[in-house]
């Protein structure tokens, strides 16, 4: 769509680096070895990181889904969609085995079509994680835009989102708000909204895994503009779509950023505007450009990740995304981002030292018991 490259060259010319080549054309470059670590978001990973660090959470989490095997949502899936490969959906094999080789996956999760109409795609389990796209994307979109959607499940795959976010979805929902294991259910309410705003950073990060994999930003943008705006794309502009981003940043008072943020509270996605233009700054600060010239974390150093440096790197960004924000409340905020990484230390503290004693008897509750894994 020649409006589309016009506004993309646009918005690279006002960019703080040199705009990245189109390589729609082109083959791909190859990130291997990369560590997941390469693209989440230092919220993301911030969080990531100091999860796996408390003795026993993982396990915590197996053990809440004992009741749900997944093997059955496996089976689900056997019985009720249609697994890729063999023959089947050939078109979708071909890009999906694209991507797992650009972003060089250890392991290929299984791919299942489902019916639903509605541009969608998601991944689920913990042990096994098995991906699912639904129809609908596969009408709407084009084989680079699937690349995209197909990179970006890949990638809460690899980075170890899927239990976590399993557990938003089941556990948070269904069990702890249902049965309640003692806690309070205020500390329940605080503890599902630090726990969605995790899973709306990890959605960001699942982006810049997708745009590492297609390696062309106009493919980034016209999946998020179908998402809010469906297959109508000749009838969208990529820079019109940014300045609407602008906008909603922008607009309004004190009372419509307190509006603004309680929208987003329960939502488990950003809204579309403002994926588009969290994943333009990512390529304006120069990482994405980095990433593709061979300049990336490797799998091998994961090891040596440092949580205080982790929280460090979500402190900075929390703060350079108030400080550069238009957001009328965004002036009253600005300098709280430099307390985050000490406050991050010390909750995190807090929470080890929970799982190494238990609840105290005034919770009335108990750590629940029995095994893990079904599957």
């Amino acid at each position: 769509m020649e409006d589309d490259s016009d506004a993309i060259k646009k918005i690279f010319a006002e960019a703080r680096v040199p705009a990245v080549p189109d390589v729609s054309d082109q083959a791909r470059v190859r990130l291997t070895g990369i560590s997941s670590r390469a693209w989440e978001h230092p919220a993301d990973r911030a969080a990531l990181t100091a999860l796996r660090k408390v003795p026993g959470f993982d396990q915590m989490l197996r053990t809440l889904f004992g009741w749900i095997p997944e093997r059955s949502l496996r089976l689900l899936y056997l019985g009720n969609a249609v697994r890729v490969g063999g023959g089947q959906f050939q078109r979708i094999d071909r890009l999906f085995d694209e991507c797992c080789a650009i972003l060089d996956a250890e392991r290929r999760p299984e791919l299942f079509v489902a019916g639903p109409r509605e541009l969608n795609a998601g991944a689920i389990g913990w042990d096994r994680p098995l991906i699912v796209l639904n129809s609908g994307a596969i009408e709407l979109l084009d084989d680079d835009e699937l690349r995209f959607v197909l990179a970006h499940e890949l990638a809460h795959v690899v980075s170890g989102h899927v239990l976590y976010k399993t557990m938003v979805r089941i556990a948070l929902s269904v069990v702890l708000f249902r049965f309640g294991f003692g806690v309070p259910l205020l500390v329940l309410r605080g503890l599902l909204i630090a726990l969605l705003e995790w899973d709306r950073k990890s959605e960001l990060s699942a982006d810049r895994a997708g745009l590492l994999c297609v390696q062309d930003p106009r493919v980034a943008f016209r999946v998020h503009m179908k998402t809010a705006g469906g297959s109508h794309i000749d009838q969208m502009n990529v820079d019109a779509f940014m300045k609407q981003a602008e906008d909603y940043e922008r607009s309004g008072d004190a009372i419509d950023s307190l509006l603004k943020l309680r929208a987003l509270l329960n939502r488990r996605h950003p809204f579309p505007v403002l994926r588009i233009a969290e994943l333009k700054r990512w390529v304006d600060a120069g990482d994405y450009a980095r990433i593709l010239g061979g300049d990336y974390p490797r799998r091998g150093e994961d090891d040596d990740a440092s949580l205080r440096d982790d929280l460090k790197r979500s402190a900075d960004a929390y703060k350079e995304s108030w400080t550069g924000s238009g957001d009328p409340m965004a002036r009253f905020v600005s300098d709280l981002g430099s307390t985050v990484g000490d406050m991050g230390n010390s909750v995190f503290d807090q929470v080890r030292e929970f799982f190494r004693r238990g609840p105290s008897e005034g919770d009335g509750g108990k750590r629940p018991d029995g095994a893990g894994d079904d599957a």
